[in-house]
């Protein structure tokens, strides 16, 4: 049995891969070669120091999940980044909740950078943070 932490996680991801021809990772390294649409790894991010309720004992977080973004291309670079990300923001909107997983789903702005690649074409990438709110019963469950 997943943790909720874990449940929503793996919702996330699996709401993030219905953005068609970009690829989902979870937690892995950045690969050498970028798809031509783009790639995304969720990395777990924290969950940072809940507020807690007494009866009946809650624990509430606030979740920062990071989603890295990355497109690499010789044209247009920028106009895919921005592509991607507003793809991103138009599916999280969709689902807020996370079919009823969690309380609120929202996304940050992401602060891009290009990255100079020798030999081939330049990185544009963000860390887009992915704030989860939810709430259990206990911590480690």
């Amino acid at each position: 049995m997943s943790t909720t932490r874990e449940t929503i996680l793996t919702a996330l991801a699996d709401l993030l891969r219905t953005i068609p021809h970009v690829p989902v990772q979870r937690g892995e390294v950045l690969p050498e070669r970028i798809p031509p649409a783009g790639l995304m790894i969720l990395r777990d991010g924290s969950p940072g120091e809940p507020a807690v309720t007494l009866s009946p004992l809650a624990y509430h977080y606030q979740h920062r999940a990071e989603l890295e973004v990355i497109v690499q291309s010789s044209r247009d670079r920028d106009g895919l980044f921005d592509a991607l990300t507003a793809r991103i923001g138009a599916v999280i909107a969709a689902d807020r909740t996370l079919r009823g997983l969690c309380d609120w789903v929202e996304a940050e702005a992401p602060e891009p950078v290009d990255l100079p690649v020798e030999g081939a074409a330049s990185i544009k990438a963000a860390i887009l943070p992915v704030l989860l709110h939810y709430g259990t019963n206990d911590p480690l469950a």
